[in-house]
């Protein structure tokens, strides 16, 4: 819990500040940042609450029953006591995470929660409800101010040591969502409040995040950082009673609204000077333009594009969009008697994209299977660059998004997989159809088609990401009880291996009370009482069965046998074994315990008389007496316990110095990484590394539905890298990677 002690007041940070402290040594440009976001945001804070008693009196004006009116006025009354302390909370996390900015910090694994064994349990549905919550409103304020997060994400790495990227930026809507989940966690709400909560500070606090990002940056280019990254101006939100601005003419409708143009054509224009220094090049060979030849406008080519994509084949594999555009043009010239060509500007665009989708075809990450689908897609991406030339450098832009979204979705998408049935495989069916089909001259069916497609990932990134959470729970629990098993090994294998000991107390420690050891070592530890008192019992089982000639042995026999049959019995009871095979276990023990008992005994003992056996045990022993010596037998293999469906295979037997090139790259692995196992010359496995488990590792794999496909070693691994039978897949975003290739190889080609 925190304490007001804790607490940086907002007008007092500098001074408090030690020369130092972690913030101390932020520079002065991020200080005036962190203050000013940290003024507004207590601002909009206080709003959130100001607005909150009314909200929440209204919704229980509404309930249907008592019950849920009761609750909502509970949490009202919540809400007033605690909202100090969350607006404090909030604000003391968000000034930690600066105070971090240049800590750098050694990198570390990714450590999996404890997970109790006696209960592996999934996410509850309020947990899921927060976290899609959350992940709508993060989305929302991506969807609107990703360019200037982004920038201001660029200035702040240029100012300080640590990496930071739009998620783990401290302004950051991902980063402010966790700030007020963690300073709200004390509220003891329902669900259902905690979700009208969550739509307050979304409206309140996100709302308006957009001009903190503006301001932000500005402070930043004041102090000379990075002034040459130019952020639209934001876009304020529409307020009741305001109207909104009229288009001034249909033909607007379909254009994009370009809230910074300068810097949209310089991104453009970057492009097309690379182009005109290519152009006459083998790469970009000079067009064949005839001195008379007319440049059709841009809705003209539009016209042909829309006319190709409704005649877009199947397959991309032999479809060369240029020629087919330059057969449409010698028609059309043809048919006027005039020559028609595209415009110069127009034709870098086409290029542009050309040589995109060249790549994106190209890309070993993009399941073949899924390529010939989005190969489709060249035309409707093409018509949206000749509509907006914004395409190129807003990576926002939702027909790039799209494509990333699409791309990042597939990543996991083996070949092997039954398209017919694959939900994906038909969700990205469906978008492709529906552009090819209704896609004219309006790029707003992209935003449409991106919220509907970030709707079902969303869905199935859920269903996944439970399944691989129980995945992790599993194989932490089975880590368990392995390293458990391998305890029970020893103690057996220290008290057994060598001995020659009667068959049946062999039978009744391994495969009896090696699973109350089992029991006892995953419920209390080998460190316990209770693990302790187990292994005493074993020992005195086998101190019981073990010859003995002397009186002492006698008694001490004598006295130990009905406590031993006791503990035993408690054991075998608690661990559930058989009781069938129990009752006979102790029908041959007690047997054992006579027999030892009679050698010890004089001579001259009658065999019908009741001696001091029957004593011990409670009951006439003479019927229990046997004559032939128990069957013996000789601990000569160690003692390997199994569980069931187990095998033990050896991994590869290879060793590798630390620096071996295949080790580093088993160690830079990450959590989340996918790779491609090449398994035979035809079948490729896509999985993604779920979980590295600690005490056993083993490197767990899912497929993309979150279900363990595989389990390697880390010896086994690098064996694999070391034959090349595995691939990293590039999971960045497609379509940047596509352009920063296509930019390079322009930039290298002008260079030489």
């Amino acid at each position: 819990m925190r304490t007001d002690a804790k607490v940086v007041h907002l007008n007092k940070v500098a001074p408090e500040h030690k020369p130092s402290s972690p913030a101390g040594r932020l520079p002065v440009a991020l200080i005036s940042v962190r203050d000013k976001a940290a003024q507004q945001l207590r601002q909009a804070l206080q709003s959130l609450f100001d607005n909150a008693d009314d909200s929440l009196f209204e919704i229980a004006d509404r309930a249907t029953s008592n019950a849920e009116q009761n609750a909502f006025f509970e949490a009202m009354r919540d809400l007033r006591m605690k909202r100090r302390n969350i607006e404090r909370g909030f604000l003391q996390q968000l000034f930690e995470a600066f105070a971090k900015l240049n800590q750098y910090e050694i990198g570390k694994p990714p450590a999996l929660d404890a997970v109790s064994f006696d209960s592996l349990s999934l996410v509850q549905n309020d947990e899921l409800e927060e976290s899609v919550a959350v992940d709508t409103m993060v989305a929302k304020v991506m969807s609107r101010a990703a360019q200037p997060l982004g920038h201001l994400t660029t200035r702040m790495n240029a100012l300080i040591s640590k990496k930071l990227d739009d998620k783990s930026n401290p302004l950051g809507p991902h980063a402010l969502c966790d700030y007020f989940i963690e300073a709200s966690s004390s509220l003891g709400v329902q669900i259902k409040v905690k979700l009208i909560i969550f739509k307050l500070f979304e409206k309140h606090v996100l709302g308006d995040i957009d001009q903190l990002y503006a301001e932000a940056n500005q402070t930043l280019v004041a102090a000379g950082i990075l002034p040459e990254l130019q952020s639209a101006p934001p876009r304020r939100q529409q307020r009741p009673g305001r109207p909104a601005a009229s288009h001034t003419s249909p033909a607007t409708h379909s254009q994009p609204v370009h809230v910074d143009e300068g810097l949209q054509e310089a991104a453009f224009s970057a492009l097309h000077n690379l182009l005109s220094d290519l152009r006459g090049s083998s790469v970009l060979p000079a067009r064949n333009v005839p001195s008379d030849a007319i440049p059709i406008s841009s809705g003209d080519l539009l016209r042909l594009l829309s006319h190709m994509q409704t005649r877009a084949p199947q397959t991309v594999d032999d479809f060369d969009l240029q020629e087919q555009l330059g057969s449409l043009l010698s028609r059309v010239s043809a048919k006027t008697g005039k020559s028609r060509v595209v415009g110069e500007i127009d034709d870098d665009v086409i290029n542009l994209v050309s040589m995109l989708f060249e790549f994106i075809l190209d890309d070993r990450t993009l399941p073949d299977s899924l390529k010939a689908l989005i190969g489709r897609l060249q035309i409707p991406l093409l018509k949206v660059a000749v509509i907006d030339k914004t395409f190129f450098s807003r990576g926002s832009h939702p027909a790039r998004r799209l494509l990333n979204e699409i791309a990042s979705a597939a990543m996991g998408w083996g070949d092997q997989d039954e398209a017919q049935r694959d939900s994906l495989y038909q969700k990205i069916e469906q978008i492709v159809a529906r552009l090819l089909n209704d896609f004219v001259d309006d790029p707003a069916i992209f935003s449409e088609l991106l919220a509907d497609f970030l709707a079902f990932i969303g869905d199935e990134r859920r269903r996944s990401e439970l399944l691989e959470q129980r995945t992790r729970d599993a194989e932490e629990g089975r880590a368990k009880a392995e390293i458990a098993r391998q305890e029970v090994e020893y103690a057996l294998n220290q008290r057994l291996l060598g001995k020659t000991l009667p068959e049946v107390v062999v039978r009744l420690l391994q495969e009896a009370w090696s699973k109350v050891l089992l029991l006892t070592c995953l419920k209390h530890g080998t460190q316990s009482e209770e693990w302790q008192a187990a292994l005493d019992t074993m020992d005195d089982l086998v101190w019981s069965v073990t010859p003995h000639e002397d009186d002492e042995s006698r008694a001490r026999l004598l006295e130990l046998v009905p406590s031993l049959l006791k503990a035993l019995r408690e054991g075998l009871v608690s661990a559930a074994f058989d009781p069938f095979s129990t009752g006979d276990f102790f029908t041959q023990l007690e047997a054992l315990h006579v027999q030892t008992l009679q050698r010890i005994q004089q001579p001259q003992a009658t065999p019908g008389a009741s001696g001091p056996a029957a004593d011990a045990s409670g009951e006439s022993i003479a019927a229990a007496a046997v004559e032939a010596a128990p069957a013996m037998v000789e601990v000569v293999d160690e003692i390997v316990l199994l569980a069931p469906g187990e095998s033990r295979e050896p991994e590869p037997e290879i060793s590798l110095p630390d620096n071996d090139e295949a080790l580093i790259q088993v160690d830079n692995l990450r959590v989340g990484s996918w790779v491609e196992f090449q398994e035979d010359e035809e079948h490729k496995l896509r999985c993604k590394l779920a979980a590295v488990i600690k005490p056993t590792g083993k490197y767990i794999f899912v497929n993309r539905t979150g279900m363990k496909v595989l389990e390697k070693t880390r010896m086994g691994l690098a064996s694999e890298f070391q034959r090349g039978a595995i691939r990293l897949l590039n999971d960045t975003l497609l379509f940047d990677r596509a352009l920063e290739s296509v930019i390079g190889n322009l930039r290298k080609l002008k260079n030489t």
